[in-house]
């Protein structure tokens, strides 16, 4: 709002530019990306405990407890991924940093152990790749929403107490 009290003229109720709607635009936007990106990860785990459960049963050496145990890990982040990204849409910047954080352990981790030789089956190994550019695509969504919500009070960045 424009406040016009030093020219005796009534307060506005009209925005001081387009810029600030602009901006919050754009963070809506890269945050209705990051709730997308984290429903399609929970699909890929799902898919991916279910694959593991079918192979358990037809080709155990497809399904190795390292597997299980990779799998089990990244099932856990498929349930506090979308409820980091619901509290981020809601504007939490506690949520929108966790996200980021999370994000960006889970593209690292994916990327080392589909790295290690022989640790992992090798369709676990792609899985491991996919999920690691789906978190570097969060991280880099989250990050640009942190970015655009700056100028708007600090609201989804953190720096407003």
């Amino acid at each position: 709002m424009v406040n016009s009290s030093r020219t005796g003229e009534p307060e506005s109720t009209e925005p001081e530019s387009t810029s600030s709607a602009a901006g919050a635009t754009r963070t809506a936007g890269a945050l209705a990306q990051v709730k997308w990106l984290v429903g399609l990860y929970a699909v890929v785990v799902l898919g991916t405990v279910a694959a593991l459960a079918v192979m358990g049963l037809a080709a155990p050496s497809l399904a190795t407890s390292e597997a299980w145990g990779h799998a089990v890990i990244v099932a856990v982040f498929a349930v506090v991924l979308p409820l980091r990204a619901r509290a981020a849409l809601r504007g939490s910047a506690a949520a929108l940093r966790a996200l980021t954080i999370i994000g960006s352990v889970l593209a690292i981790v994916n990327l080392v152990e589909g790295a290690i030789p022989g640790a992992f089956p090798a369709w676990m190994r792609v899985e491991m790749l996919v999920i690691a550019v789906m978190m570097l695509a969060l991280v880099v969504l989250s990050v640009r929403a942190r970015r655009d919500a700056a100028p708007f009070g600090g609201d989804r960045t953190g720096t407003a107490q």
